[in-house]
């Protein structure tokens, strides 16, 4: 027993205890091994086996401070009486990842999973932040369910660029624009590329990477505050330790994810979300994490939570600030204190606290970076989800990073059958384009790009932007960065590439968006839409072999959150393989 009167395991009734305690030629193995290594019996005899899964590469400039992050979680482990083991694991650099770090996030997700099957593994202190590396670690200790604890890579520096702050990815896209509309010298741009990044970390922008680990904070998976540090701020270093220390306790109580994860955690993350405007493609993350722990979540529960949840985060795309402000403002337990009354404050988290125990003393301490409630950046619906004809299953918009007039709007379609075919004729002055044209891409979706790249913010034509237009509607079965901004319409499901409504979009096409009424609709009747589903040709498969082939027979659509089939709940495997 604990001091707190938790059961605690006993040494025989670890997973390693199989591995290495037991007095079999097998067991003889494993240790004479361990010792090549040059640890001593005293190293790992009696003590529980923690992995650290570190997703750091040289092609990972988000994880580039984790070669020290990860010795200073072996600390605390070590200080704890644990043995730390370091198993790498895919990196997923979204910077460099191509078609898209998504088409991988089931692979690391698979390859972390089957990394804590195989080994002698007690818990593990799942080391990720660059956008696809936190669900997927989440994905693959939800699946195994042994004790786990995240450590967030935490956010860059602020960017510097002639006295103005730049934040990454929303930012870029905002030059750029200026640079193709001939307002930005090449010097400038050179200039801007020198001071964006700053220092090892994720986006410091609410992108994907900082929504997922505020997410994943949300959960119960982060110690209290962790998601929020930046990753040169000595007190993330500390948080490794800390984290390391802890998840050894976690082992002796058996505190694993099934322990934490409940329908109340989900809504928790989905309200923090949607509070700090978040990226959208937590929501496929999101659904595709609750349906590994056996949890029913869809697009509609984000709509329904979105109508009484204001945007209290301002942060770049939708506000004016950046993490680094945002974490002396008080980070997410500011924000966590601020929704305290909408919160499920019972859930368990992975210090043995529960999510309100662990805001006691949470505070705000500038009320502009953290928005009161009564004085939000956007009094509701931070995220809505549509249908209608042109989405029977579901289509995405963050309504605060579009310009207001847009939220309702019918315009001709301009159609682009691929991102190759949109990249050739966006700047093409004779496009047949105005303002008031809703630009659609297809073949964008998971099968069909494949993997679901981050187009879906497609490029305003050059001539428009010389006329001076910096928004207008788009719509695709695509994501888009959190990072980026516009009225852009995402997760067309099902998707066009399998011959979804998108697919049969042409030129010319009436298209209307009424974001209030929660529709998007194509005007063209059923008996016309019906012939030209006859006359559509599925593309040919991008992959004939290897990862790309089994990820196209086995990916489920936007909607149910790009899982594999074979991964949700009711597949997994069992824990311990009688392999002793």
């Amino acid at each position: 027993m604990s001091d707190s009167g938790t059961p605690r395991k006993t040494y025989q009734q670890l997973r390693s205890y199989q591995w290495y305690g037991v007095q079999n030629l097998r067991a003889f193995g494993h240790r004479s091994r361990t010792k090549q290594m040059g640890f001593s019996s005293e190293d790992f005899k009696g003590k529980p086996v923690i992995a650290i899964l570190n997703t750091w590469s040289d092609m990972n400039s988000c994880h580039s401070h984790f070669p020290q992050r990860v010795e200073e979680v072996k600390r605390g482990i070590w200080q704890a009486g644990g043995f730390p083991v370091e198993l790498p694991a895919m990196s997923l650099g979204e910077p460099f990842v191509k078609p898209t770090t998504m088409i991988y996030r089931n692979l690391l997700a698979m390859e972390a999973e089957e990394l804590l099957r195989s080994h002698p593994v007690d818990g593990v202190v799942l080391m990720g932040g660059c956008d696809k590396t936190t669900p997927a670690l989440l994905m693959a200790a939800t699946s195994m369910n042994i004790p786990a604890i995240y450590f967030p890579a935490g956010p860059m520096l602020r960017g510097n660029w002639r006295g103005k702050t730049l934040g990454s990815g929303s930012d870029v896209w905002k030059y750029w624009a200026e640079k193709r509309a001939g307002n930005l010298s090449e010097l400038a741009w050179v200039e801007l590329e020198d001071g964006i990044a700053r220092s090892p970390g994720t986006c410091m922008t609410m992108g994907t990477a900082a929504t997922m680990m505020s997410v994943a904070e949300t959960l119960g998976f982060v110690l209290p505050g962790g998601s929020s540090i930046p990753a040169v701020d000595s007190s993330h270093a500390r948080l490794a330790s800390a984290s390391g220390r802890r998840i050894v306790e976690m082992v002796w109580e058996d505190l694993k994810p099934s322990d934490i994860l409940s329908r109340e955690a989900f809504e928790n993350a989905i309200m923090v979300d949607l509070a700090l405007s978040g990226s959208t493609n937590a929501i496929i993350h999101l659904i595709a994490m609750a349906r590994r722990a056996g949890i029913p979540l869809s697009n509609e529960d984000f709509d329904a939570i979105a109508q009484r949840i204001p945007v209290l985060g301002n942060i770049r795309p939708a506000g004016k600030y950046l993490m680094e402000d945002f974490y002396y403002a008080g980070g997410l337990n500011g924000l966590l204190a601020r929704l305290r009354g909408e919160l499920h404050l019972d859930c368990p988290t992975v210090n043995g606290k529960t999510l309100g125990e662990n805001l006691a003393g949470a505070e705000v301490y500038d009320d502009d970076v953290i928005r009161p409630l009564d004085n939000p950046v956007w009094a509701q619906g931070g995220l809505a989800v549509l249908r209608g004809n042109l989405a029977p299953r579901g289509a995405v918009i963050k309504p605060a990073a579009a310009e207001p007039q847009l939220l309702k709007h019918t315009g001709p379609a301009v159609v682009f059958k691929n991102y190759k075919d949109m990249s050739t004729r966006i700047d093409d002055p004779e496009l047949p384009v105005t303002a008031d044209s809703v630009l659609v891409l297809q073949n964008a979706g998971p099968i069909g790009a494949p993997g679901m790249p981050e187009w879906g913010q497609l490029p305003i034509p050059k001539k428009l932007l010389e006329q001076g237009v910096r928004d207008m509607l788009r719509i695709s079965d695509a994501r888009m960065s959190g990072t980026s901004y516009g009225a852009c319409v995402l997760h067309v499901a099902p998707e066009s590439g399998i011959g979804g409504p998108l697919a049969l979009v042409r030129d010319g096409d009436l298209i209307s968006l009424d974001v209030s009424e929660r529709l998007l609709h194509l005007h063209v009747d059923d008996a016309e839409l019906q012939r030209r589903r006859a006359d559509w040709v599925a593309p040919k498969p991008h992959y004939p072999r290897g990862f790309g082939r089994l990820s196209a027979e086995h990916i489920s659509q936007a909607d149910e959150g790009c899982d594999f089939d074979f991964l949700e709940r009711g597949t997994e495997a069992v824990a311990d393989p009688e392999i002793f």
